[in-house]
């Protein structure tokens, strides 16, 4: 007869878990909090983004002005015979629009909805933009939030704002986690679909209607630029050709702004920054953060002009193009035009309700399809580390600190009755003092934070390489995973608790961190213990830690996700990116 195997239980910790909704429950939420008008700052001043309304209106009418007295002149005038918009050089795409461009306009069109009020809603969790690696308040470019108070505790949390359901998505205060499962999806669809319009776009001729193959477009590009300023507009050839602006929009968006987009969004990851040494130093976090959303204006302001220019052109004849496939003055592709318009607002309308209703329907679609990337990214060993003079000023603080008497207790005599207990599935049990800890190997290291709100920093951190302590207990060839015990409470009450994937703990600059930037670990950032694990988000790196236990599997600690914010925000136990 086989033995049977017992699994240990858990540590005395764990009925402390609190179970969590399946929906967001608005009562027990985050309250709301507006922001302000988006400011940007010029030099030490802070300049309302509202100042671009006026200043765009008297712009557009001066243009207007200037372009009109331009075209009477006879230097203009020859310049626009000369280069009436389209090059001559270049060559005609006789095929029209064929169905598959007709498809993925307009999968396009409703992919980039929802990456665009996803983003939107992930820029509100920290309303702040900065070029620096770290995140000293004051040091933002840009912002739509007040500045930071500096007469309490101001942690990232409180620093997120609101935005309106039907913009962001599921514009609900601090709902970042569902937003990024929005957006990382679509963003898959997005990129698989663009994929998709390479190919074909080279293996057809079409992408002779989009990359430029004279310096002709560059006039070209002037004079129709003149013309359409003027109001009065050039002579429309897009069946086969486009004109010298129009290519050089769409030549920008498809092959300058689409891979600048992936590339940033992949940059503000720790487990790829952490793991590219000096690319990921030079386009550190913020910088990629800044550049992706300056490429995220370049859409919006592309898709605004774009459907302005469809109505103002010839709503007939752009409509026939791109949803009927035909040059002709019938009104074949406008009934399709108000379909797909319709289908896009549906989609717009039901995004935010459905979310709020069904959010771990969400997160589990989601899982399923970028979870496996994320799994993938954690096999990267991360292996850059920086300098004394990269140290932040400031590192914001977040999480609910604890507040027990117990820890108190703890803190009173400086963690010296502190035990820490690892538990499990492992061959040796062990329960580690302050002492001891302290006792062993201590590694240091000067790493980038990198939370899921967006926010960056820098610290030198001391401590034990989880290595060792894998060593001494010695886990079983059962044991896949490592939970991590805080002494404090979640926000929505009951024990806050994550999940690692074991090799995650083998990976060299994983520790049980008891200092930092060359002190002990206060209690705002973690003290007695918290752990550094830099190829993952700052929420998976539990603060206060109080008990580690190896398990098979998590899926009976909490709501099974892998960890408290998974539990309760609706994060993804696999956080890389």
């Amino acid at each position: 007869m086989d033995s049977v195997k017992i699994t240990p239980p858990h540590p005395s910790i764990t009925p402390t878990l609190s179970g969590a909704d399946d929906r967001i429950t608005l009562s027990n939420w985050l309250p709301p909090q507006q922001g302000i008008v988006p400011v940007i700052r010029i030099g030490h001043r802070w300049v309302s983004t509202l100042w671009a309304l006026p200043i765009a209106a008297a712009a557009f009418i001066l243009l207007i002005a200037v372009a009109q007295s331009l075209r009477e002149l006879p230097g203009v005038q020859a310049f626009i015979t000369a280069y009436p918009g389209i090059a001559q050089a270049a060559p005609s795409v006789e095929s029209g629009f064929p169905w598959w461009l007709q498809l993925q306009h307009f999968l396009n069109m409703l992919f980039m909805m929802f990456i665009i009020r996803a983003g939107i809603q992930i820029l509100a969790d920290f309303p702040r933009l900065n070029w620096h690696r770290d995140c000293t308040p004051g040091t933002e470019w840009f912002r739509f939030q007040h500045a930071v108070p500096k007469d309490r505790v101001w942690t990232s949390k409180d620093d997120s704002v609101t935005i309106p359901q039907w913009l962001g998505i599921p514009g609900v205060r601090h709902s970042i986690g569902l937003a990024r499962w929005w957006h990382f999806s679509i963003v898959l669809l997005w990129t698989i679909n663009g994929v998709a319009f390479y190919v074909l776009l080279f293996a057809t001729g079409q992408w002779q209607r989009v990359i430029p193959m004279t310096w002709d477009v560059l006039p070209n590009a002037l004079s129709t630029s003149i013309q359409y300023a003027s109001l009065n507009f050039p002579v429309e050839s897009t069946w086969t050709r486009y004109n010298g602006l129009q290519q050089l929009s769409y030549f920008i968006t498809i092959f300058v702004a689409a891979p600048v987009s992936i590339l940033t969004g992949l940059m503000q990851g720790p487990a790829i920054s952490n793991r590219l040494g000096i690319v990921g130093k030079v386009l550190n976090r913020q910088a990629a953060r800044s550049i992706h959303f300056i490429s995220f204006c370049w859409f919006v302001f592309f898709i605004l002009g774009h459907g302005i220019m469809v109505f103002i052109t010839g709503l007939r004849q752009n409509t026939n193009h791109m949803f009927a496939g035909v040059d002709d003055k019938t009104w074949a592709g406008f009934p399709l035009f108000v379909l797909a318009m319709v289908l896009v607002g549906l989609a717009w309308w039901i995004a935010s309700p459905f979310t709020i209703r069904h959010a771990r329907l969400v997160q589990r679609i989601g899982r399923f399809m970028v979870g496996w990337l994320k799994g993938l990214a954690e096999w990267w060993d991360p292996n850059t580390q920086l300098t004394e003079k990269d140290i932040s000023p400031h590192l914001w603080p977040n999480g609910t600190m604890p507040n027990s008497a117990e820890f108190e207790a703890l803190l009173a005599d400086e963690f010296a009755n502190y035990r820490l207990r690892v538990s499990g599935l492992v061959e040796t049990p062990r329960e580690f003092s302050f002492a001891d800890l302290k006792a062993m190997a201590k590694q240091e290291q000067i790493t980038t934070h990198f939370c899921i709100q967006g926010w960056s920093g820098v610290a030198k951190w001391g401590g034990v390489p989880m290595r060792d302590i894998l060593d001494l207990v010695k886990p079983t060839a059962e044991a896949r995973y490592v939970v991590f015990y805080s002494l404090a409470e979640g926000a929505a009450g009951g024990g806050y608790y994550d999940v690692h994937p074991i090799h995650n703990m083998r990976h060299r600059l994983t520790i049980l961190a008891y200092e930092m930037n060359g002190e002990p670990l206060s209690v705002l950032h973690g003290a007695p213990l918290r752990l550094r694990c830099e190829n993952e988000l700052g929420f998976k790196m539990v603060k206060w830690v109080g008990a580690i236990e190896f398990v098979r599997d998590f899926a009976d600690l909490g709501e099974g996700q892998g960890g408290y914010n998974e539990d309760h925000e609706f994060y993804g136990y696999r956080m890389p990116i």
